[in-house]
């Protein structure tokens, strides 16, 4: 079904205040769900709201809190999440990364003890908008094995890098692993199997199936080893820099909690050779695209097709999963 993106959001924030969020947050946080779905990010977008929902009955989300600065040292900042709603500490810090950009070519704000961020494009999209390079991770709670492994010991440590070009931005948004979970979730909600192996079954064969790849939580890191050293250090720069917990540490919950972030930006404004800035994106991007494509491929640069989703989105309605509407509407 489609849903108007008004109607979307003005309805999640309805259900928000319900839980005891404020107005303003409730308003921040709906918008950044809706505009997930909206670019077509439905596994962080509406599709993780009931969950997002049961977190803070639960108190794992405390709706009351904000991140608090805690310490600078030149360029970074330390912030404390106090355990409040991951997306929202993570929309103001990456802004607050952007503005200490502004004084010192590059801004980072290392955030401990925060939550789960939802859909992290948002934030380098964020970033963009601010007229910014836009590079943050976020560690997680043990659900890959390291390379050679078998036991879940390291996470998919979510990775986002996005660079401003002209209304269509370059945007990276990925997980660690071949699939993140979220994207598994949603080829079992879709009875589909993976389009390439994405991780290990019970007796260490390799697999489509994203249900077998849940259970198991054996998923494949991107680039095999590569992947799984890119996991590991990305954990312990952002637990050192943040003070924060580190993988093994948040492993000790029963659910994911208290992770750290890092949010990185260099500010394209204080350049004089700006402009030319945009002129190399651009015959770079073109160049790419002009290749010749593979099997009928077409040849794409990561975040290009947003802008098409959310006009789509923005004319018919926002996509949504019935069944999950009905869920969102019980709330």
């Amino acid at each position: 079904m489609r849903i108007p993106f008004e109607e979307l959001r003005i309805t999640l924030k309805g259900i928000l205040e319900k839980h005891g969020m404020d107005g303003e947050d409730a308003d921040l946080s709906s918008f950044l769900f809706a505009s997930s779905s909206a670019d077509g990010v439905h596994t962080h977008g509406l599709n993780r709201f009931p969950s997002y929902i049961s977190l803070i009955d639960r108190g794992l989300i405390d709706v009351r809190r904000k991140a608090v600065f805690e310490s600078r040292f030149g360029a970074i900042e330390r912030w404390d999440g106090q355990r409040g709603p991951g997306d929202i500490n993570a929309w103001r810090a990456m802004r607050r990364a952007v503005e200490l950009s502004r004084e010192n070519g590059v801004g980072i704000v290392a955030l401990r003890n925060t939550n789960h961020w939802m859909r992290a494009g948002n934030y380098g999209l964020e970033a963009v908008k601010m007229g910014a390079i836009g590079i943050m991770w976020t560690n997680t709670m043990p659900n890959m094995p390291a390379w050679g492994g078998k036991d879940p010991r390291i996470g998919n440590n979510p990775l986002v890098i996005a660079v401003p070009y002209k209304d269509t931005p370059v945007l990276v948004d990925i997980a660690m692993s071949m699939f993140s979970y979220g994207k598994l979730g949603k080829y079992i909600l879709e009875n589909k199997e993976c389009p390439v192996d994405g991780g290990f079954d019970e007796n260490g064969n390799l697999t489509r199936d994203p249900k077998i790849i849940s259970e198991t939580k054996e998923a494949l890191p991107i680039g095999f080893w590569k992947g799984s050293g890119l996991a590991i250090t990305l954990d312990l720069i952002a637990s050192l820099i943040s003070g924060g917990k580190t993988t093994v540490e948040i492993g000790k919950y029963p659910i994911e909690t208290e992770v750290s972030q890092i949010f990185m930006a260099f500010s394209l404004d204080i350049f004089p050779d700006k402009a030319s800035m945009e002129t190399k994106i651009g015959e770079t991007l073109e160049y790419i695209k002009a290749s010749s494509p593979r099997n009928g491929c077409s040849i794409h640069y990561p975040g290009e097709g947003i802008k098409n989703t959310r006009e789509e989105s923005e004319k018919l309605g926002v996509f949504a999963d019935d069944s999950v509407w009905k869920t969102v509407l019980s709330l």
